[in-house]
């Protein structure tokens, strides 16, 4: 361990880092220390003792703004990165006494090449040329590494704390409107920025989108109903040239993560790893920031029209995380549920409208709303509008199922009176079958709205009935 970190010149407190000949050994003496650290129990150990970690933010300091030495980068945050996930101690150290945070925020400046307008804005260069693959795999370990500091940083306690986080999050937003070397690199790369997203406090997330700037104002900008409405990849040839505005904001970065959420999705596997992050983030953006929320629900619930179909037949947006929401992984299920509740305000009559109270059953009663109502967090009480083809049709159109039926005739219009009360008793008969055998077990609801044994259930309601009607 000893000859390897002198070699990779981790043992240096001077600027050595000058002969171009000896980099070759840095590097391969970082690899080395990679898979010992990685492999070796007793080497995760000497770390702690030897305060590796202190050794490799003092080489990223030399190599910081040097963009020859991409692979000593590379390499020496690749080890910060094993470090930091196999010592919960290291990653405490690193965000308060290494400074880590603004560290490896700045590498990753570094890497893209920001130059700041604003505070938290940073100019895109639309016509460049795509991120080289050094620098994409430096800003990947890095992303990495931040990700492994910030993983306990839900609250912002101080001011110098927010600060940081936001610009975090202001040099993430460049990165989603950024593309690597290939398609690959960069859904690698914006899986990891939406990972990172994750970690900083939904407050921070704001910087996400901006006003438009003079330039943006000037051009002529694609707002949402310029944008065809029938197909994605449409959507995606118009929004390659311009920006996407909503009520005077920039929303680029949404709309990235956006068809980054759909991408996932039409892969079909791996929903746990791969779709849930990006899932869990567009739902606390939308819940704290209510511009995000109507442009997502403009994006993904647009105003209803045609209704002959059921909600998850289809190739939108809607009808894809509306099929996920009866989904086998009860953690995939739940989270789109929860999304598409948010973007209703988490009102149960507009989530009913979008999904069918057959898709929504789930979240519903976990919740406790099975019988109507909304959920507990406040939102602005601006009115959804249905379109005339929704209300013509509304009448007809199945609660459960979501969608419009033709009328059925009444089987039992035709049945004496004598039929019907046979019909009814066999029913009964049938039900209670099932139930002594515990094949099927009737439930009810509680006055809360959850679910629960019948018995039960007619038993709280009896007592509730007592009580009101007790006189002095």
């Amino acid at each position: 361990m000893q000859i390897l970190l002198r070699l990779a010149k981790l043992n240096e407190s001077d600027d050595s880092l000058e002969k171009v000949s000896e980099f070759p050994v840095i590097v391969e003496s970082l690899k080395c220390l990679c898979n010992i650290v990685f492999n070796s129990q007793m080497a995760q150990q000497l770390s702690l003792e030897l305060n590796l970690a202190a050794k490799l933010c003092n080489l990223l300091k030399k190599c910081k703004d040097r963009k020859c030495i991409s692979d000593i980068k590379c390499f020496d945050l690749r080890l910060l990165f094993l470090l930091s996930l196999l010592h919960t101690d290291i990653r405490s150290q690193l965000r308060y006494e290494l400074q880590g945070l603004p560290l490896l925020t700045q590498i990753l400046e570094s890497a893209f090449s920001i130059k700041w307008t604003d505070e938290y804005e940073s100019a895109i260069d639309r016509n460049g040329p795509p991120l080289s693959p050094q620098e994409t795999d430096c800003a990947i370990e890095a992303l990495k590494a931040l990700f492994n500091v910030t993983v306990d940083s839900w609250k912002v306690h101080k001011e110098s704390d927010s600060h940081q986080f936001r610009v975090m999050a202001a040099v993430l937003r460049h990165c989603l409107l950024i593309v690597g070397p290939t398609e690959d690199k960069t859904e690698e790369l914006h899986s990891n920025a939406v990972n990172l997203l994750s970690n900083v406090p939904v407050s921070c997330l704001d910087v996400l989108i901006c006003p438009l700037t003079h330039e943006e104002t000037a051009q002529e900008a694609t707002t949402l109903d310029e944008l065809p409405s029938n197909k994605t990849a449409e959507k995606e040839t118009v929004l390659k040239s311009s920006t996407v505005v909503y009520n005077g904001m920039n929303m680029e970065a949404i709309h990235v993560l956006l068809s980054f959420m759909e991408k996932r999705i039409d892969k079909g596997s791996s929903y746990r790893e791969g779709l849930t992050p990006v899932l869990s983030l567009l739902t606390e953006c939308s819940r704290a920031h209510r511009n995000i929320r109507k442009f997502l629900k403009d994006q993904v619930l647009p105003p209803l029209r045609d209704v002959t179909n059921r909600p998850e037949v289809g190739s939108t947006v809607r009808n894809k995380l509306v099929r996920l929401m009866t989904h086998v992984d009860l953690g995939v299920k739940q989270i789109a549920a929860e999304f598409l509740f948010v973007l209703c305000k988490e009102r149960v009559d507009s989530l009913l409208k979008y999904t069918g109270y057959g898709n929504a059953a789930g979240l519903l009663a976990a919740r406790g709303l099975l019988a109507g109502g909304r959920g507990d967090n406040w939102y602005s009480e601006d009115e959804d509008t249905d379109t005339e083809e929704y209300k013509n049709a509304k009448p007809n159109i199945n609660l459960i199922t979501g969608h419009l039926e033709e009328p059925m005739p009444n089987p039992i219009d035709e049945m004496t009176e004598e039929q019907k009360e046979y019909e009814a008793m066999k029913l009964v008969n049938m039900l209670d079958k099932l139930s002594r055998e515990e094949l099927l077990k009737p439930m009810g609801l509680k006055p809360d709205g959850t679910i629960t044994p019948l018995e039960e259930a007619l038993n709280q309601y009896s007592v509730i009935e007592e009580t009101s009607s007790d006189t002095d």
